[in-house]
């Protein structure tokens, strides 16, 4: 007699926020899909302060957006809770948004790639931010590149000497150099 195959269970965002304070992992659903991932290594968290700071240098002035990181949970329905490395999110009457709900909708989602959350970020919340309409950055630490996927993409742009973003509410597009952050975060190539 055949085993009758087990459903996957089906998480959702209240049931992933209740569980206990883990320090070792950080835990996040999509589309009911329970993900856990490791505390993320030094080099992953130098590279979110150092685009933390990059983006924040050019939002902020410019008077569109401001940058928060994780861990900050975003729910994206009943059963998407996610946490991305770091965010853009427009302005509120000109300041810092003070609550979840004044966040409105996220002007950018980053995530810093590692090899325990390749499958993760490259597809699982990919497709997920893409339904969602968030331009998405995935950063390759090892490539040295970043992979932008807007909604609808099929495939990615892949960027290894520069990004130039234009977000809403900007006048003109941002321009990133990437050497210059990959040799502050990884030393010289």
């Amino acid at each position: 007699m055949a085993m009758p195959a087990l459903m996957p269970r089906i998480w959702t965002a209240a049931e992933v926020q209740a569980l206990p304070d883990d320090p070792s992992n950080r835990y996040e659903c999509v589309d009911g899909e329970l993900l856990v991932s490791p505390t993320p290594r030094l080099v992953h968290q130098g590279a979110v302060s150092a685009l933390s700071f990059v983006l924040e240098s050019l939002v902020r002035p410019a008077g569109v957006g401001t940058v928060f990181v994780a861990p900050s949970d975003w729910v994206l329905d009943p059963r998407t809770l996610v946490q991305p490395d770091l965010y853009v999110v427009p302005l509120v009457d000109g300041r810092r948004p003070r609550t979840y709900e004044e966040r409105g909708h996220p002007l950018l989602f980053v995530e810093i790639l590692s090899p325990s959350t390749a499958r993760f970020d490259r597809v699982v919340k990919r497709g997920r931010y893409q339904r969602a309409n968030i331009e998405y950055w995935i950063v390759d630490l090892d490539s040295r590149l970043i992979e932008r996927w807007m909604p609808g993409d099929e495939r990615p742009s892949i960027h290894a000497e520069r990004v130039e973003w234009q977000p809403a509410g900007a006048d003109a597009p941002f321009v990133i150099a990437l050497e210059p952050f990959f040799t502050e975060v990884l030393g010289p190539a």
